[in-house]
C-alpha cells in the first residue's frame, strides 16, 4: 500500500471511527456495558477464591468472560449490522464508482471494529486490576493468540449472518438473537460453573461458550495445548463460516 492509499485508508478509519461514536448501542454495549457488568457482579460476588483453598478468584474469572462479551459486539453486532445496513442503502455500489472501492471500505470497517474490541478488552483490564487486583497467570503470546482467534471466529459468525441475511431486518434479527442469547449461556457474564447442568450442555453448542473457556483458560495460566477442543472449534468457526459467507457473496449482488 504506497502512501496516498495509507493516508485515504487512514482517513476513511477516522470516519468510520466517528460514525460508531455516534451509534451509542455499538459504543455503550462494546465499551460501557462489559464495565457495568463487571462492577455489579463484582459488588455482588466480591473477588473470593471460587473455591476454598483455589488461587482462582471470581474476578480472574469473570473479566476473561467479559472480554469475550466485547468480542462478541464487535463482531456479531457492530460489524455485520453495519455491512447490512451499507448494502442495503446501496453505498457499496456508489464506492465501486470511485478509485476507493467497496473493499477498502469494509477493510476500514474491520480495523475500526478490531480497534472497539481492543480498547474494550483494554478497559476491563486496567479496571479488573484497579479494583479487584486482577491477577493474569498466562503469559502474554497465549492470550494475545487466543484474543485473535476468538475475535476471528466472532466476526466469522457476524460476517455469515450479512450473507445469510437477504435485507438488513433479517440479518439484525440473527445477530441480536444470537448475540442477546449467548452471553448469558456461554458463561461470559454469569460463571458457567454456576448453571444447572442442562443449561451447561446446552452452553456447549454454543461457539462463545469455548471463547469464554479458552480465554479463561489462558488467562489462569494454561497452555493451548490444553484446550485443543476449544482451539478446534474456534478455527472451524473461522474457516467454515468464512468460506460459506464468501461463497453466498459470490453468488448474490452485492450493489
Amino acid at each position: 500500500m504506497n502512501t496516498i492509499a495509507m493516508k485515504r485508508f487512514l482517513f476513511t478509519c477516522k470516519i468510520e471511527f466517528v460514525l460508531m461514536v455516534r451509534n451509542f448501542f455499538g459504543f455503550f454495549f462494546g465499551l460501557i456495558f462489559p464495565l457495568m457488568m463487571l462492577v455489579l457482579f463484582g459488588s455482588i460476588f466480591g473477588n473470593q477464591p471460587v473455591s476454598p483453598g483455589s488461587d482462582l478468584r471470581m474476578m480472574d474469572l469473570s473479566i476473561p468472560g467479559y472480554a469475550v462479551m466485547v468480542m462478541g459486539v464487535a463482531g456479531l453486532m457492530s460489524f455485520p449490522l453495519t455491512l447490512a445496513e451499507c448494502k442495503e442503502k446501496k453505498i457499496y455500489k456508489r464506492f465501486d464508482a470511485t478509485p476507493v472501492g467497496k473493499e477498502h471500505i469494509i477493510l476500514a470497517q474491520i480495523t475500526v471494529n478490531l480497534l472497539l474490541t481492543v480498547l474494550g478488552i483494554a478497559i476491563l483490564l486496567a479496571a479488573g486490576k484497579l479494583l479487584y487486583q486482577l491477577q493474569i497467570q498466562g503469559d502474554v503470546l497465549s492470550i494475545a493468540a487466543s484474543a485473535l482467534l476468538s475475535i476471528a471466529a466472532m466476526f466469522a459468525m457476524g460476517f455469515l449472518f450479512t450473507a445469510v441475511g437477504k435485507d438488513a431486518k433479517l440479518t439484525h434479527l440473527l445477530c441480536y438473537l444470537f448475540y442477546f442469547v449467548m452471553p448469558f449461556l456461554s458463561g461470559a457474564t454469569v460463571p458457567a460453573m454456576l448453571f444447572p447442568d442442562q443449561i451447561r450442555k446446552l452452553s456447549q453448542l454454543l461457539p462463545m461458550t469455548h471463547a469464554v473457556n479458552l480465554m479463561q483458560g489462558v488467562f489462569a495460566g494454561d497452555s493451548l495445548s490444553v484446550h485443543g477442543k476449544e482451539l478446534l472449534i474456534l478455527g472451524g468457526i473461522c474457516l467454515v463460516f468464512y468460506g460459506v459467507g464468501a461463497f453466498l457473496y459470490a453468488k448474490r449482488d452485492w450493489t
